[in-house]
């Protein structure tokens, strides 16, 4: 997940949690028969939460019912978009490969995923690699996933996928820098007897 589109998940998940927080204890309040601030919209437990006059005050107003919907279509659209931005795939399609003569190439992003799981998975000590790209196709980042044998060390296998599998992918793409982020778990295994 992208750090905007977290971002944006974090604020409108704040918000929706405000708003029903404040409106619940509003409610809660009223309901109760506490004592609540003049200015506060409900005062007892008999009060609706919108009269008859409120519903009907703006009614015969020319510019009422355009507005209601043009902000109704506002918040589905945006609705629309965060839904749709939560089903994106993460994973990038292509990545920008400059070619050194002002164009550029494009190489498919499982291609390169493919090719930095296959050396990844030759490394000694890594029994499966599984490698997802993301970010943008002029500066991609790398997701890898390194399934460890047991007898394997992991400092030794994270400093060859860097010196080598890492750089000769960076070095084939054209690119001045690929970071990644490795996650390494060992196999399961059963205890072995030593006698």
């Amino acid at each position: 997940m992208s750090p905007l589109l977290r971002t944006v998940n974090r604020v409108l998940l704040g918000l929706a949690g405000l708003v029903l927080i404040c409106g619940g204890g509003a409610v809660l309040a009223a309901g109760l028969g506490l004592s609540v601030p003049s200015w506060w919209p409900w005062y007892g437990g008999s009060d609706v939460l919108i009269s008859a006059a409120d519903r009907n005050r703006w009614r015969d107003q020319g510019w009422w019912w355009p507005t209601v919907i043009a902000a109704l279509a506002v918040l589905v659209v945006l609705a629309l978009w965060w839904l749709l931005a939560q089903l994106r795939r993460a994973r990038l399609a292509e990545v920008l490969v400059d070619s050194g003569d002002g164009e550029g190439a494009l190489l498919r992003g499982r291609a390169l995923e493919g090719v930095l799981a296959g050396e990844a998975g030759t490394l000694d000590g890594v029994a499966r690699a599984q490698v997802a790209l993301t970010g943008r196709r002029a500066s991609p980042q790398a997701r890898i996933r390194l399934l460890m044998e047991p007898h394997a060390a992991p400092d030794e296998a994270l400093g060859r996928l860097t010196d080598e599998a890492l750089a000769h992918a960076r070095d084939s793409a054209g690119l001045a820098e690929l970071p990644a982020e490795v996650r390494l778990r060992a196999v399961k295994h059963r205890a072995e007897r030593v006698s």
